[in-house]
């Protein structure tokens, strides 16, 4: 039968959370919340009741073996690319740092003292967040699993890691983008292929995957749904998370660059762009830079120009172009109801990168983007 606790969780002012110490089988744990109030203490007894209660006591095994077992699990049921994540993960920080230690016995110390590691290393801080949640994800699994009742509750991202910024295409750049429409190639200057992708993407925000997996029957007058993303492996997916699928209005300047690659380009496959391999379509990106003097880019960081561009709107009114609202709703059951929203917001975007993208004579030069994306990570 499962142990019964019999002590109730204590404030304690040095450390300002709430523990409780319980025992079973001869082993003693300790639990935590940082809650203050009684909804702390009943949320550290909670997790002393959900430890009793599993029935778990300590077992020999290895977070490496462990981990062996979670990593052939998300390969049977997950992308190449989100299998890839994992593979990097374990390998370079959980199995290395964690790997020799029982499972039944990890504790908040040993995850801080990876992130730790990580920060003194000088990764960024998406790169710890992004190993804090693997890890959090490979514990979940093992709780299913009943291989512990662990849960990471006071480890924390060390104040010494930053996010590391993107550059941003400025007001020059933009102003080239739009007004020329050739690259060098082989010494000389000819038609770029993918100019309108090009200024497809740094108008709306769409990731290079999401770009990549445009169709036309995804374009509905003045409104674009976004369905689906391919990865580097040519994988089609649902996107980078669950706000990925969502809808929204084109601006005028986006929807002329649709029709301009409609008229150009007639798509033989459906797709709007057919775009050559991620690291072509890159490379592509950067000679076209290199051959008109812009700010060297990214693909990608032309979602992040776009982000810097309409910052001056409230969040809530970009966040779901570029797929980061919480209560976006899948192809809009809210999409009609929202429309005229959605429009007055495209005519923001619009107005602002006519500005931007308007010839140098009428501009000041006063109105330069900054060179980071403002700091906060992709959801």
């Amino acid at each position: 039968m499962p142990t019964k606790r019999t002590n109730t969780a204590v404030w304690s002012d040095k450390y300002h959370r709430w523990q409780i110490n319980v025992q079973m089988d001869g082993k003693r744990r300790s639990f935590y919340s940082s809650t203050p109030g009684r909804t702390g203490q009943r949320e550290a007894n909670a997790k002393a009741d959900a430890w009793l209660e599993s029935g778990i006591t300590a077992t020999g095994e290895r977070v490496e073996a462990a981990f062996r077992q979670f990593q052939q699990e998300q390969k049977e049921l997950c992308s190449t690319t989100e299998y890839n994540h994992v593979h990097s993960i374990g390998k370079n920080w959980i199995v290395p740092h964690l790997g020799q230690k029982r499972i039944a016995n990890l504790c908040d110390g040993d995850v801080q003292k990876v992130l730790d590691k990580a920060a003194a290393l000088g990764r960024s801080k998406k790169t710890i967040q992004d190993i804090r949640g693997m890890i959090g994800k490979f514990l979940k699994w093992a709780r299913r699993n009943k291989k512990t009742a662990y849960f990471p509750d006071d480890v924390h991202i060390p104040a010494s890691a930053r996010l590391k910024g993107k550059n941003v295409l400025q007001p020059k750049d933009l102003q080239t983008l739009f007004a020329v429409d050739t690259t060098i190639y082989k010494g000389k200057r000819v038609k770029e292929e993918y100019i309108h992708a090009y200024r497809f993407q740094v108008l709306t925000g769409l990731r290079p995957g999401e770009l990549r997996g445009l169709r036309w029957e995804d374009v509905d007058g003045v409104r674009v749904f976004v369905r689906r993303s391919v990865n580097v492996f040519g994988e089609e997916t649902r996107g980078k998370n669950e706000n990925a699928v969502r809808s929204f209005v084109l601006t005028d300047l986006a929807l002329n660059e649709l029709e301009a690659q409609a008229r150009e380009y007639p798509s033989r496959t459906g797709l709007v762009f057919d775009l050559p391999s991620p690291t072509a379509y890159r490379e592509r990106w950067q000679k076209y830079c290199e051959s008109n003097a812009m700010t060297k880019t990214t693909p990608y960081e032309l979602r992040h120009t776009f982000v810097s561009v309409a910052k001056t709107l409230p969040a809530g009114e970009v966040k779901g172009l570029v797929g980061h609202s919480q209560s976006m709703d899948t192809f809009g059951i809210y999409g009609h109801a929202l429309q005229g929203e959605d429009a007055v917001t495209a005519g923001k975007i619009n107005a602002l990168f006519e500005t931007l993208a308007a010839p140098a004579e009428e501009t000041d030069g006063k109105k330069d983007l900054p060179n980071t994306t403002p700091s906060r990570p992709e959801p």
